[in-house]
């Protein structure tokens, strides 16, 4: 785990810093800001190891960024780069008068070695994550990648809302993840898929496809879990699959959808009970998305051994 602020520098230092030894020699990349705001400069970056890809994640002030020849040449990375604009939406020059818009929640896919001028839309900072694959012979099963210039996904494409799934899990710390190396293959080949350079026929690409419906159904049962009426059904019309398809994806994991729904509302209850004392059990149960009392009580039990009322007197002493 890597991890920097400027906040440990003095405030004279800070840009200097970030932009010959962080931009340079770390990100390979060029900065320029006017000096008259390198005073209130401030930048929090932090990098991890998930599944053989680096995981990073930058906060800073806005500044304009390129990556030239030079740059390239000097740090060169050779990776597939899969991006998210979290705050401060901005514009990508990637030459010959192509300029590509880049929206605040945006994804963004790309090769890491091909130059690119980032100017800022704003003046308030920004925030950035990014899933950096190392390229190997056999991940992208052949598909052309180096000319792979910065280009966002189309949110209505039937590969954004797996791609942008798998990629919240994976830079979340890949708690969720059963098997890390496999997440990030597949959401390379999801990446690869977006920008049209494999088939989706193909049976490595249908894998990586049920692996990024997989989280975002995940997604859908965290955001809805305390609706008692979230079903399969609900979840295959938002993301535009069959019933059978909801079922057959949650298979490889050992629980059913029913099973990990009542999971998730399980965890939900444990928590309400330990930390808000004085609500009673029946409205805590209903609060989590349990249709009866009866219903909670029987799980809870299943699940732990115990009562909800014996817990919540453990859980004080």
């Amino acid at each position: 785990m890597l991890s920097f602020s400027t906040d440990v520098l003095p405030l004279t230092d800070r840009f200097d810093h970030w932009c010959e030894l962080r931009g340079k020699n770390l990100f390979g990349v060029t900065i320029e800001l006017p000096r008259e705001r390198r005073a209130d400069f401030f930048g929090r970056f932090s990098a991890a190891e998930v599944g053989g890809a680096v995981i990073s994640e930058m906060q800073a002030s806005n500044y304009k960024v390129s990556r030239t020849e030079k740059d390239i040449g000097r740090v060169q990375g050779h990776s597939l780069c899969i991006s998210r604009q979290v705050r401060g939406p901005g514009w990508v020059d990637i030459g010959r008068g192509r300029i590509q818009s880049v929206r605040e929640g945006d994804l963004a896919i790309n090769h890491s070695d091909l130059p690119y001028i980032g100017t800022p839309q704003r003046s308030d900072g920004f925030h950035f994550r990014m899933v950096k694959i190392p390229l190997a012979s056999d991940l992208l099963l052949a598909a052309p990648v180096h000319d792979l210039f910065v280009a966002t996904a189309t949110p209505k494409s039937v590969f954004a809302r797996p791609l942008s799934a798998l990629f919240n899990a994976i830079t979340g710390g890949g708690r969720d993840l059963a098997d890390p190396s496999s997440a990030v293959t597949h959401i390379a080949r999801l990446a690869m898929l977006e920008r049209g350079r494999l088939p989706p026929g193909m049976p490595e690409c249908r894998a990586a496809l049920r692996a990024g419906f997989f989280h975002a159904a995940r997604e859908i049962l965290e955001r809805d879990h305390h609706d008692p009426n979230l079903s399969p059904g609900a979840v295959a019309r938002e993301l535009g699959i069959s019933l059978r398809q909801v079922h057959v994806l949650f298979e490889p994991t050992g629980l059913s959808f029913s099973r990990t729904l009542t999971a998730m509302r399980l965890q939900s209850a444990r928590r309400l009970l330990e930390t808000m004392p004085g609500r009673s059990v029946a409205d805590v149960a209903f609060a989590c998305g349990f249709d009866s009392l009866a219903t909670f009580y029987r799980a809870f039990r299943e699940s732990s051994g115990m009562t909800p009322t014996d817990m919540r007197s453990l859980s004080r002493h």
